[in-house]
């Protein structure tokens, strides 16, 4: 394979990919990924780095950390997923995407290791990215966990510090139907001797992580959350700021202290120092539309806060969904005045728009069904005046259909 887009085909035509396929391509367990970070000179252990979890925050929190670490003169690596239009904004360094000759390089270089071997999609990119990271010489690599922690394919790293921002009930069918057993999931990123934050306090949860901490000896550290917070982010939403809490703790945590002006700086450029995007992102004006990735019931809480305090006349909500998530639990949040627009991601795991139709009709909700993320969008538009609001998400891959 000579060319970037070949590669990035063979990989998503070649190797289950979980995002795209859901349960057939979800291959937990660290066997594979410890043998293939050992094939590759065990480059996760060269890696002074953060390990980040959580249902939902760890991706805005990553690169709100990535920003600050940079801002103070660090060299980071930051790996996150998925990707929202490219392949290489899952692996960045300082920024910067992953070189696609180094793509191409390295799945030609170790193709034949990654059939032997049966590695995932994950798996691949995960040991790419460490690897890569190890070239590069990075000072800090922050690494999101993909799906749980215990199992996950990043869960290899020796950390200086493991975060989990918080725990809500999301991909149920693979972590369990109760908070405690979500936390317990990704709480196993928890290290021997090891510091661990905690983005929020939950009665159902602290002893979870409490008991986990102690029998690994970690000392825990719940993030506190003033009532006016003084840092500001230019990532929009009100859910924000939880995340930037969680952030200032970890940088105390780390250095002992918080240097106000750099963090300041940090936290105002996050999007510019690291191409973050779709956090209640605006793309429009005359009306108002905005993207936004939030894809579960524990996200869509702060969304209706958010929906409920812009200024506008009548809402548009653009939504597609995965299969595994609780539709009627995320459409129940909602405000009921807006008018629904359903629509289909195009990816094998996409929820069907007729399976969200009883559900729409039981409460009551003005909706009307689309076969595809352009074509919802465009009627949203079309019917929507200069003082409305469209919103578009429910799905990463909704918000990517509308930026590719």
């Amino acid at each position: 394979m000579k060319t970037y887009e070949e590669v990035k085909q063979w990989l998503f035509s070649q190797v289950p990919v979980f995002q795209k396929e859901g349960a057939a391509a979800y291959k937990p367990g660290l066997e594979k990924i410890h043998a293939f970070d050992a094939y590759l000179h065990s480059p996760a252990s060269s890696l002074k780095s953060i390990h980040i979890a959580g249902t939902n925050g760890k991706g805005s929190t990553a690169h709100m950390l990535a920003a600050v670490l940079q801002t103070k003169g660090y060299k980071v690596g930051l790996y996150t997923s998925p990707h929202l239009v490219d392949f290489s904004e899952r692996i960045r360094v300082n920024g910067q995407p992953i070189s696609p000759d180094y793509v191409i390089d390295f799945v030609n270089k170790h193709r034949a290791f990654f059939q032997s071997e049966g590695l995932s999609f994950f798996e691949i990119t995960v040991g790419m990215a460490f690897a890569y990271f190890e070239m590069q010489e990075v000072d800090y690599a922050v690494v999101e966990v993909g799906l749980g922690g215990r199992l996950d394919a990043t869960n290899i790293l020796q950390p200086e510090l493991s975060v989990i921002t918080n725990i809500g009930l999301d991909h149920t069918e693979f972590l369990g139907t109760t908070l405690k057993a979500i936390a317990f999931e990704k709480g196993g990123i928890i290290k021997p001797n090891t510091p661990v934050i905690i983005g929020e306090k939950h009665e159902e949860t602290q002893p979870v992580f409490d008991e986990l901490a102690s029998k690994q000896n970690a000392p825990i550290r719940y993030v506190a959350h003033p009532d006016n917070p003084s840092m500001e982010t230019d990532l929009r939403g009100a859910y924000q700021v939880r995340n930037v809490n969680t952030v200032c703790t970890i940088i105390e945590t780390l250095f002992g202290e918080i240097e106000q002006n750099i963090l300041e700086k940090a936290l105002l450029n996050v999007v510019s120092l690291t191409g973050l995007r779709g956090r209640w992102e605006q793309i429009g004006s005359s009306p108002f539309t905005l993207v936004d990735v939030t894809h579960n019931e524990a996200g869509f809480r702060y969304v209706r806060q958010q929906l409920l305090v812009q200024k506008a006349a009548k809402l548009h909500l653009v939504l597609g969904f995965v299969k595994g998530k609780n539709i009627a639990a995320i459409l129940s949040l909602l405000p009921k005045q807006a008018h629904f627009y359903f629509c289909q991601p195009e990816i094998p795991r996409a929820l069907p728009i007729e399976e969200i139709v009883p559900i729409a009709q039981s409460l009551n909700l003005s909706y009307a069904l689309f076969s595809s993320v352009n074509e919802a969008v465009v009627s949203a538009k079309r019917k929507a005046q200069t003082d409305d609001l469209i919103y578009i998400g429910g799905s990463t891959f909704v918000v990517a259909e509308v930026f590719e």
